[in-house]
């Protein structure tokens, strides 16, 4: 694909967004894998409903924009860490939902409670480090927690979430959101029952090797 076909990939990802209530305003960010050496991620404060393909910023893994009338995102640090730590990441999508946010707010861990949270994001979500947005720090912060697992949550913040394209990411954030909505309505009716590791390591096993069409 060509720039521009990426770029409409990111587009038609910020309407899912927003349509699926995952933010609200300018908050949040999108990005995509182009290259080895390159991504795509959406522009700083700027409305999701008025973006151009024009509009979308091409990054290197440098921390430089190339050929873009736009800044990018100030978490374009954490996007660009992101991929460097993980080869198998093609994008990256950052939430602020509000069942997700509400642990990070809390800053607590997701723990493995569901079947679909094992197969789709992996043993759990960490909540990350506390640390200012747009920085550095908490872009560390996240790949920390992130670990491998395709999510994380950013505490007091929101959510980050990846996949190997954008419809993977988008799946990941879908069952992020459900998970941390029926563990606190699971937690009105008694106490939720963590998935045991030898368990969920069956269970990954399992959707890896022997689910599907394979």
């Amino acid at each position: 694909m060509n720039r521009d076909e990426f770029a409409s990939l990111v587009l038609d990802a910020c309407k899912r967004m927003e349509d699926r209530g995952m933010t609200v305003g300018t908050w949040g960010n999108i990005s995509v894998r182009v290259d080895e050496e390159t991504f795509l991620i959406t522009p700083s404060g700027m409305s999701y409903g008025s973006l151009k393909i024009d509009d979308i910023v091409m990054a290197d893994m440098k921390g430089n924009t190339i050929d873009s009338k736009r800044k990018p995102s100030i978490e374009h640090a954490l996007h660009r860490m992101i991929y460097s730590h993980r080869p198998d990441v093609g994008a990256v999508i950052h939430t602020h939902p509000q069942y997700s946010t509400a642990f990070a707010i809390a800053r607590k861990d997701i723990p493995a409670v569901s079947e679909e949270l094992v197969q789709i994001i992996g043993e759990g979500v960490k909540c990350a480090e506390y640390a200012l947005p747009g920085t550095e720090e908490l872009a560390a912060n996240v790949v920390s927690a992130l670990g491998y697992n395709n999510a994380a949550l950013l505490a007091n913040h929101g959510a980050v979430c990846v996949g190997s394209n954008l419809s993977d990411a988008f799946k990941v954030a879908e069952v992020l959101e459900k998970s941390a909505k029926t563990i606190i309505m699971a937690t009105i009716i008694g106490t939720p029952k963590v998935i045991s590791h030898d368990e969920c390591l069956k269970m990954q096993d399992f959707v890896k090797n022997h689910y599907g069409q394979k």
